[in-house]
């Protein structure tokens, strides 16, 4: 299978939310579509992820340089 971009694996996950959220389906419906959104949702971390390891802050020095640093969030200090 082809890699699934980050916008429509995302779609899928909110279609899942809302489908298990209504009530309407059936046990086995609600587990497949659980399951379904379980594999969107590790998509869209892993997409997540790639992009959070490719952005650079670019940050300006009071000496008027400019240099690049990898972006660290909270999260991977």
């Amino acid at each position: 299978m082809a890699a699934e971009k980050f916008e429509i694996s995302l779609k899928k996950l909110e279609d899942a939310v809302n489908r298990l959220e209504s009530g309407e389906l059936s046990l086995d419906d609600s587990l497949k579509v659980f399951e379904e959104g379980v594999r969107h949702a590790s998509i869209c971390s892993r997409k997540l992820n790639e992009a959070q390891k490719k952005v650079e802050l670019l940050l300006k020095h009071k000496d008027g340089s400019f240099s690049r640093e990898e972006f660290f969030s909270e999260d991977t200090k």
